[in-house]
């Protein structure tokens, strides 16, 4: 009989230890897990600041696509008035 529970005992204290070994493993790569986790959130955070210092806002392309057309506008006048000029120096 002693020898069955010493036997029964060796059993119960292998089965316990296996299944800490893998509750210790699955934790440390859960561990693992998160920290790649938050490296990658902040690999993602760095390149949507990179990102956002390359593109425009609307009101800045707004901004410049009038300044194109009020130059558009003053080059259409100096055309318009030079063709008067020539047409006034051909009459």
């Amino acid at each position: 009989m002693i020898e069955a529970s010493i036997l029964w005992n060796t059993a119960l204290t292998i089965i316990l230890a296996l299944v800490g070994w893998a509750i210790k493993t699955r934790d440390k790569e859960t561990e693992e897990q998160k920290q790649e986790i938050q490296r990658i959130q902040i690999l993602l955070n760095r390149t949507r600041e990179e990102i956002a210092k390359e593109y425009v806002t609307k009101q800045e392309v707004h901004h410049d696509i009038n300044r194109v057309l009020d130059r558009l506008d003053r080059l259409e006048m100096k055309i318009d008035t030079f063709i008067r000029e020539q047409q006034s120096a051909i009459r």
